[in-house]
């Protein structure tokens, strides 16, 4: 079974095409360097709650929008290892660049998960 990186961005609607830019450069480095699979949703379909949801969960301004992105790996070690090749790859480094990213960093919500069930 798989492992999983998850993670939850708020995205100005101003900046998703700068977003997609740059998903598709970092997840064309993700994917060389051994990930699985690597995939950004936006949110089409995501209402506040009464307690907790999507948009309560990253403080979701007015003009922004949920993203709901997850790469796959081999293993929590493979991952480890891949994602230590990405920080530090130079095609990349311009995306992590305080202020060069086009979402507010400090609401991403992110983690590593081992597969439950697999179907």
């Amino acid at each position: 079974m798989a492992y999983v990186d998850g993670f939850i961005v708020p995205v100005p609607k101003d900046k998703i095409d700068a977003y997609r830019d740059m998903s598709r450069a970092c997840g064309a480095v993700w994917r060389e360097l051994g990930a699985l699979s690597f995939r950004e949703c936006i949110a089409d379909d995501v209402k506040p709650g009464q307690w907790t949801s999507f948009p309560q969960a990253v403080k979701l301004e007015e003009n922004e929008v949920v993203v709901f992105s997850w790469i796959e790996f081999n293993s929590r070690a493979e991952r480890d290892a891949i994602n230590h090749k990405v920080m530090n790859d130079p095609r990349l480094a311009e995306f992590m660049q305080a202020g060069s990213m086009p979402f507010d960093g400090k609401r991403m919500i992110y983690g590593g998960f081992e597969n439950l069930v697999e179907l």
